[in-house]
């Protein structure tokens, strides 16, 4: 029974390494395995399974996080067709901005805590492809936008898929569903920020247009004005380097010619 309540723990802390031992006992029950609220502690103290956040970090504050694939992208953020390549990221999103009177900016979430949002942009258009929102960020928030974005645009084996280093991209779960859909996942190398800046274009924007318009009271009505700005605002912005077209517009003219020439 020991064992088995161990592997259960330890499953969990490898599709979410940020969580502490009482997060992962709840991740084991879900998967069957219930204990009292000592349990997990001390096998996970036995065990050395700790939260990646409660470890102590090194002199410059930093702990390279380990990759699961190559990169394949190195900041190459183009593509000629559509679904050659996605770019993904999670970011917490707060709002709004507030600039204290010290005069530094204090950030305040929803009234009902944080929001989490998994976007996934196709390089070749800039269209938001597919999406998760969630008040957890969790692998399943990863794995979610992916199932939305592959049921959105059809076949696209042999696409690959670029986020960051974050756990949520690392977790076994997401590399099964980039397996379960044929596609190629990529990451970035250590200390490099800029791996992923085109991706963090995206959420600069909302950020700026959405989340700081206002103070949200709830996840609810905050998440139907990200989806709301999505699909009707940023999909119909018209951007000079594709040409004064909108995403869906570029897509539209761009991928027949494309094919053609092919």
């Amino acid at each position: 029974m020991e064992a088995y309540r161990a592997n259960a723990l330890l499953d969990a802390r490898v599709d979410d390494p940020e969580y502490g031992y009482r997060l992962l006992a709840s991740e084991a029950q879900n998967a069957g395995q219930r204990m009292c609220k000592r349990t997990p502690w001390r096998i996970c103290r036995n065990n050395q399974c700790w939260s990646a956040f409660g470890k102590k970090r090194g002199k410059n504050g930093k702990r390279p996080r380990p990759s699961v694939h190559d990169d394949l992208v190195r900041r190459d953020f183009t593509a000629d067709d559509v679904n050659e390549l996605w770019l993904t990221d999670i970011p917490p999103l707060r709002a709004p901005r507030i600039i204290a009177a010290g005069g530094a900016p204090s950030e305040h979430p929803t009234g009902e805590g944080k929001l989490y949002l998994c976007a996934i942009k196709d390089a070749f258009s800039g269209r938001t492809v597919g999406y998760s929102i969630s008040d957890r960020m969790k692998a399943r928030l990863a794995v979610n936008a992916l199932d939305n974005a592959t049921s959105r645009r059809g076949d696209v084996a042999g696409c690959i898929v670029h986020p960051d280093r974050e756990s949520q991209f690392r977790s076994r779960k997401f590399v099964h569903a980039l397996n379960r859909h044929h596609l190629i996942g990529s990451m970035g190398q250590v200390g490099t920020a800029g791996d992923n800046a085109a991706m963090e274009s995206f959420f600069a924007l909302l950020q700026k247009n959405v989340l700081d318009r206002k103070r949200w009271r709830t996840r609810e009505e905050l998440r139907i004005a990200i989806i709301t700005w999505i699909e009707r605002t940023y999909h119909r912005r018209r951007q000079a380097r594709l040409g004064r077209l909108t995403p869906i517009e570029y897509e539209t003219v761009m991928n027949p010619a494309v094919s053609l020439a092919a």
